[in-house]
């Protein structure tokens, strides 16, 4: 029998625990999707990974609000903001894994990747089809703008994606407030 102190201990530093959180809460994003797709096909696990995505970024959204101290986006730049700081310091968009800009003209926002690590990710996995990387990003938009700004009429427009042979992404988010709609 060993003893406690006969164990070493370890401390993992913070900032080391973060990018571990980050790597592991994509890779099991990713080897859920390859194990559903090995036992059910590509078509089941398209279809499920399109349900479970939405809600999953209302919660990404919802804990980022949290955190910051805030119920809502103020309004639609602040919205981006909030989404920001999510994804590029949650998510590693800030590793370099995702380079995208993002613009605000009037009630939309115009966003463009040039680099996806989803995308990226599925070239290594062999996968049948490289489009399984734009199946959560195809639900995500209105799901995390939608939660961010309760009191809009939120849409989004996929307008081209890499995943199928699209030289980059290119999105449209569209959020209106709903009083302004009656006006």
């Amino acid at each position: 029998m060993t003893n406690r102190d006969d164990v070493p201990s370890y401390s993992i530093p913070l900032e080391a625990r973060t990018q571990i959180a980050i790597q592991l809460a994509v890779a099991w994003d990713g080897q859920w999707f390859l194990k559903v797709c090995d036992k059910f096909g590509w078509g089941i696990a398209s279809e499920i990974n399109a349900l479970v995505r939405p809600s999953f970024a209302r919660m990404e959204m919802r804990a980022t609000l949290h955190a910051l101290g805030k119920r809502k986006a103020d309004d639609l730049a602040d919205a981006l903001a909030v989404w920001q700081a999510y994804t590029y310091q949650m998510f590693g968009f800030d590793s370099g894994a995702f380079e995208s800009e993002q613009v605000i003209e009037g009630d939309t926002i115009h966003v463009t990747f040039t680099k996806c690590a989803a995308l990226e990710g599925a070239k290594r996995a062999k996968l049948e089809r490289t489009e399984q990387a734009c199946i959560g990003c195809v639900t995500a938009w209105g799901a995390w703008f939608g939660a961010l700004l309760p009191d809009y009429e939120v849409s989004d427009e996929i307008i081209a994606q890499m995943g199928y042979g699209a030289p980059q992404c290119q999105i449209r988010v569209r959020a209106v407030p709903r009083n302004a709609q009656e006006d």
